[in-house]
C-alpha cells in the first residue's frame, strides 16, 4: 500500500542492459545515423558531459533525449524503444539477447 503523500513513481523505460530512463523525461527518441546527430554525440563525448552511454559496449542505434538537456545512448532501435513506451508491460521487459540463455527440456513423446 502506498502512503498518501509518497507520490508514485513515474514508469522506467528499458534502454537495454537493464540501463532505465524516466518516461517522462524523455523528449525524443532519435536514430544515430544522420550527421547531424552524430556530431552531436561526439561533442559531448569530447566535452565529457550531458552524455550517458547506456550501450554497454555496442554499437550505438538510437539517441534518446530527455527534457534535462541530457542524452541517453542505447544499442536498441528506436522502434523497439518506441513499442516499450507504447506497451506499458513491455517498459521493464529486457531484450531476447539480454536475458540468460535457458535450455528448455525436449518434450517427452
Amino acid at each position: 500500500m502506498q502512503d498518501e503523500k509518497t507520490p508514485a513513481m513515474p514508469p522506467l523505460l528499458n534502454v537495454g542492459f537493464y540501463n532505465f530512463v524516466l518516461t517522462d523525461k524523455i523528449v525524443a527518441l532519435v536514430r544515430i545515423d544522420s550527421a547531424p546527430v552524430k556530431r552531436l554525440v561526439q561533442q559531448l563525448r569530447r566535452e565529457g558531459t550531458k552524455l550517458i552511454d547506456a550501450t554497454q559496449g555496442r554499437r550505438t542505434r538510437c539517441v534518446v533525449f530527455l527534457n534535462s538537456g541530457q542524452i541517453v545512448l542505447s544499442a536498441l532501435t528506436q522502434e523497439t524503444l518506441a513499442k516499450r513506451l507504447s506497451r506499458p508491460e513491455a517498459i521493464f521487459a529486457p531484450e531476447p539477447a539480454e536475458e540468460e540463455e535457458v535450455i528448455e527440456p525436449e518434450p517427452l513423446e
